[in-house]
């Protein structure tokens, strides 16, 4: 208890240290509403439907960007909030799957049971830092009220997007719904995406089939079994920092660029948020945060990449014998907690009924439904189970004019719940970091704890207290590590990442001797491997852009250039391998001739644009290579001494290499596509041709879609749908004395109603490889063509 004066002053130190060195000018329209009481906001839209919200305050900002986030994509939150209250069986019914794949009955059982023990409520009850801070919370009541707003005045039966208008699961949300939504968000590495055991083995019922499998975006911590889905894309991000020795013209220059699905609750909602003398950040937010988490302000830039460190631990139960709800802890019994849930259930003709399902806990976390036995059973210990700090970090980071101010919010609050950051000021000078929630498990106790299970990767053993992770005296909450303890890595060339661990942030200063749980290894994957091949290019002008050094130009272009690695690296030997064999005999026993698929290859310009021919066909064959039993085929074996070209090769002799190239072949006939398709002709969206392609082959700029996404809107696909994913927002800033200049695109328009002018607008933008040359300042927003004004007082 002690601590706690000294951290509220550091809190109250924070946000007098982080107001903006030149914020906008007070406008007098809200000076008078806000000394009428109340909140005012004004929300001015630019070109392409971006919002520009202007308030006094943080209940007036929220107000503002809650109303104009329900303008754009009120069906896509109202959604949200029936999942956060564990209403999709009753709403939907039992059969259907929430955005990660878990179905619509055991999401339901697991949100209700966060309701029914409090979980939220209780982080909500504590004082900041552990709890939100004031300016948070007067957010997300502003932002409540805001949607509230647009949807009283506009009603349900005549909202603009048909996929919810008249719908009876729409109505009026509550602050509980938002911290909830930011709950769910701070907990996507963990228990958000696992699904709990809900019966006992040997009781008489069975656990339903389980979900389990870490998405995409967790980091690599994986059951091995349990139903993983086959096509789990490579969702994440990309994330440069230049510093001003990389730069042409010594500034600071930042790439955001992350990958996440199109469709959903993970798109990306751009902004700009304005409280003049206090804040003033561009950026993007998440659908249903009421604030920003990738942007800049006048000093500052930065963005998130998935940390692929450990931020959920599993644990082994070694249960009593006899009695499968409960287990041995330094030889004593424990018993599970049981919590018995009532959902309700929508039938097929309307009917509603209740479902009672018990979840079980563990000392370490909720039981899961796999491989629970009479013998054992498995727990999950999420790192972010007790984080609701995250908003009051993001808060602060959007008021931080550098990174002295970044760095102290983030050892403020360390809610950064599994996110790498990356960033860079004015200064030139450039950081990264892994600030995330992660469990305090040093190499020795680790080791020393590992169980080998045919189920679990990196499974901790649950028998003793000597394998729970340990305090950090320096750490906000017990069990993770403190901000000594966090890999950073400052420079003035460059950082960067693209979804690997911390080891190569720099190619050329590697941050060695990280804990095991930082999966800090040194091995790359193809994409991150050519996202520091494509800045060691740059910076010596070797990529065909002119000179060497980084400007806003280059950096743009640099991105969209369409790089493949494992092309750059291979492609020339699949060539020679189908030239010095054009009959193949596929898989299934089928000669293949392959010269026509060899010529399409040899002709290729190796990238992904979306008119190029031979993306698509390469895809397939890495595709069918993935699929060998083993990588007899791969020609040089990983070297340490060249870290961003090996592995590579394949061998032309191989027959698993000439098996798959002609697998690839039947595989695109059996999909009706001919070898020479253009990667524009099977991915689009709402039919606009898209370039980028799948990370797996070591594409930069990931995107993945089917050729008719887009087509139903911006809902998510139904069950067994290819949901599609990758680059979102894009923002490319440079960091000048005169401020920033920045260039955006979010992909998918503001709008995922497919009725609203900001469905594909930005699409067919970023089909053309056209950026949206930002407007920051008072001026460039007052005159930017088309501009409305919507003001708005409570």
């Amino acid at each position: 208890m002690g601590a706690i004066p000294l951290v509220l002053g550091l809190a109250a130190g924070l946000l007098t240290a982080l107001a903006p060195a030149s914020a906008q000018a007070a406008d007098t329209d809200l000076a008078a509403g806000q000394a009428a009481g109340g909140w005012t906001a004004k929300i001015r839209r630019t070109e392409f439907g971006i919002p520009h919200v202007l308030a006094q305050d943080f209940g007036g900002l929220g107000y503002g960007y809650g109303y104009a986030f329900a303008q754009d994509n009120l069906c896509q939150l109202a959604d949200q909030v029936v999942t956060v209250r564990g209403e999709r069986s009753r709403r939907y019914g039992p059969d259907g799957q929430t955005v990660d794949r878990l179905g619509n009955l055991d999401s339901d059982t697991y949100q209700q049971s966060l309701l029914r023990s409090g979980t939220v409520r209780k982080l909500l009850d504590k004082p900041a830092p552990l709890g939100p801070t004031a300016e948070a919370r007067q957010l997300v009541d502003g932002y409540v009220a805001g949607y509230n707003r647009y949807l009283h005045d506009t009603g349900v039966d005549r909202l603009p997007d048909p996929s919810c208008r008249g719908k009876d699961w729409v109505g009026p949300i509550t602050a509980d719904d938002l911290w909830n939504i930011l709950y769910g968000v701070n907990t996507l590495a963990g228990v958000a995406r696992k699904e709990t055991a809900t019966a006992v083995p040997g009781a008489g019922a069975t656990a339903p089939a389980a979900f389990d499998a870490a998405a995409g975006a967790t980091g690599p911590a994986a059951l091995k079994a349990a139903g993983a889905p086959a096509d789990t894309p490579d969702t994440g991000s990309n994330a440069w920092a230049i510093g001003r020795d990389a730069s042409r013209d010594g500034h600071g220059l930042l790439l955001a660029n992350p990958h996440l699905p199109w469709v959903g609750s993970e798109r990306f909602y751009q902004a700009q948020l304005t409280i003049p003398g206090v804040l003033d950040m561009g950026g993007a937010g998440l659908y249903g945060l009421p604030f920003l988490q990738i942007g800049h302000t006048a000093g500052l830039a930065w963005s998130h990449t998935t940390s692929y460190a450990d931020h959920a631990t599993f644990y082994r139960l070694s249960l009593v014998p006899g009695d499968p709800t409960a287990y041995l802890v330094d030889g004593k019994v424990e018993r599970m907690t049981a919590q018995t849930v009532p959902v309700t259930v929508r039938a097929a003709d309307g009917t509603l009924s209740t479902v009672e399902r018990t979840v079980y806990r563990s000392r370490q976390g909720f039981v899961l439904a796999s491989g629970w036995t009479d013998k054992q059973a498995y727990t999950l210990r999420d790192a972010n189970a007790d984080n609701l700090r995250s908003l009051n970090e993001w808060i602060a980071m959007g008021r931080s004019q550098n990174l002295d101010q970044l760095r102290q919010a983030q050892r403020t609050y360390q809610g950064a719940p599994w996110v790498y950051t990356t960033a860079v000021d004015t200064s030139g000078t450039t950081y990264f970091t892994d600030s995330s929630a992660v469990p305090h498990l040093p190499d020795e106790q680790r080791a020393r704890c590992l169980v080998d299970d045919p189920m679990i990767d990196g499974l901790l053993n649950g028998s003793t207290t000597a394998c729970d992770p340990g305090n950090d005296p320096q750490a906000r909450v017990p069990g993770v590590f403190g901000p000594a303890d966090h890999p950073t890595l400052s420079r003035t060339d460059y950082v960067a990442n693209s979804n690997n661990g911390p080891y190569l942030t720099n190619a050329d200063a590697p941050l060695a001797g990280l804990p095991a749980v930082y999966n800090g290894g040194p091995q790359l994957a193809s994409r991150p491997q050519l996202g520091l091949r494509m800045i060691a290019d740059r910076r010596a002008g070797a990529d065909g852009l002119g000179a060497p050094g980084f400007t806003l130009g280059t950096l743009q272009d640099t991105m969209f250039g369409n790089r493949v690695q494992s092309a750059e690296l291979d492609r020339d030997d699949a060539v020679a391998l189908c030239r010095a064999h054009p009959q193949i005999t596929a898989s299934d026993g089928t000669g293949v001739d392959v010269r026509a698929a060899c010529d399409v290859l040899a002709a290729w310009n190796t990238r992904g644009d979306a008119d190029s021919r031979g993306t698509v066909l390469w895809q397939a064959y890495r595709d069918a290579l993935a699929g060998t039993r083993t990588r007899a085929w791969q020609t040089v074996p990983y070297d340490p001494a060249e870290p961003l070209t090996t592995p590579r090769g394949i061998a032309a002799d191989s027959p698993d290499a000439q098996r798959a190239f002609a697998d690839a072949v039947r595989a695109l006939a059996a999909r009706g596509l001919p070898v020479n398709a253009a990667i524009g002709d099977v991915q689009r969206w709402a039919g606009v041709p898209l370039h980028g392609c799948a990370g797996q082959i070591g594409c930069f700029n990931v995107l993945t879609a089917g050729p008719s996404s887009g087509a139903g809107g911006g809902t998510y696909p139904a069950s067994g749908a290819s949901v599609p994913h990758g680059s979102s927002f894009v923002m490319a800033t440079e960091l000048t004395d005169r401020g920033p200049r920045t260039r955006t695109l979010l992909t998918y328009g503001e709008s995922a109603d497919p009725t609203s002018p900001h469905f594909t607008d930005q699409t067919r933008r970023y089909a053309a490889k056209q950026w949206v040359t930002e407007r920051f300042t008072e001026a460039e927003i007052r005159s930017a063509p088309g501009l409305t004004v919507t003001t708005l007082r409570r």
